[in-house]
């Protein structure tokens, strides 16, 4: 779908399986990939498996001085930054009754990581540059066990259009991609089985189960190609239909509680 021969490309989280999917799209349409993560295990071997375009970089996205040797990394060993995709994501909250501390290290790994790379790595990029932040469809809709993480996400996506206006002149592109519910490790550790987090996701996407990463992944492709030059500052749903429905979503409600005649 996309040609990408030559263009060099960093992804957060690496080591999750969407970022895994990520940068075999990326290899796939000729870029190479530089891999950021804490998690050190998974992402050398999600590398190791992409082959010589792909290098990991243990990598806090709460550091600075992480996100400098990220870039670093990709200009000294492939010569150049071409896209950027930016998805690390905590989830710790008790809701409203978060402390300030949790607060604080919510937004800085959600939303602040995703603004210094953007900074960082725009400095460094060209023309035709695009950076694709990984949002969620809890950006735009409230959900009755999260409150950090939502708040988190729709800041997410102001970002995306506040930062497209300042990059727009410099001919480099932002814009977002938003899943709903999607096969990652934490949904493994949650819920198991494939079998059974699809059977728990299709009460609220219309496709009737959860995202493949690989799904995910095609969006960031085709927003990080030439086929997307005239887009910017726009989210793009891969969500299943969730934010197509309403609160009655697949009618559920009225069949779970029958009117009464």
């Amino acid at each position: 779908m996309a040609d990408l021969d030559g263009r060099v490309a960093i992804v957060t989280p690496g080591a999750s399986y969407l970022g895994g999917a990520i940068g075999e799209a990326l290899i796939a349409a000729g870029a190479r990939v530089v891999l950021g993560d804490l998690d050190a295990k998974h992402g050398a071997e999600i590398a190791a498996g992409l082959g010589e375009g792909a290098v990991f970089v243990p990598t806090d996205v709460a550091s600075d001085a992480d996100l400098d040797r990220l870039i670093s990394t990709a200009i000294e060993r492939f010569g150049r930054l071409d896209i950027v995709v930016s998805g690390a994501a905590v989830f710790e909250e008790d809701g409203l009754a978060t402390s300030r501390e949790q607060w604080n290290r919510v937004l800085d790994v959600n939303v602040v990581s995703g603004a210094m790379l953007t900074t960082k790595a725009a400095a460094h990029m060209q023309r035709g540059g695009a950076i694709v932040y990984i949002a969620s469809i809890s950006g735009s809709q409230a959900q009755p066990t999260r409150v950090v993480y939502n708040t988190s996400k729709a800041a997410l996506l102001m970002l995306v259009k506040t930062a497209a206006v300042q990059l727009a002149p410099a001919g480099i592109r932002v814009n977002a991609v938003s899943p709903g519910w999607m096969w990652s490790r934490n949904i493994e550790r949650r819920y198991g089985s494939r079998e059974r987090a699809d059977a728990l996701a299709a009460e609220f996407q219309v496709l009737g189960r959860m995202a493949d990463p690989e799904e995910v992944a095609q969006a960031v492709l085709f927003l990080t190609s030439d086929r997307a030059s005239f887009v910017t500052g726009a989210e793009l749903l891969v969500d299943g239909g969730y934010s197509a429905m309403g609160p009655e979503a697949l009618g559920q409600a009225f069949e779970k509680v029958p009117t009464i005649l």
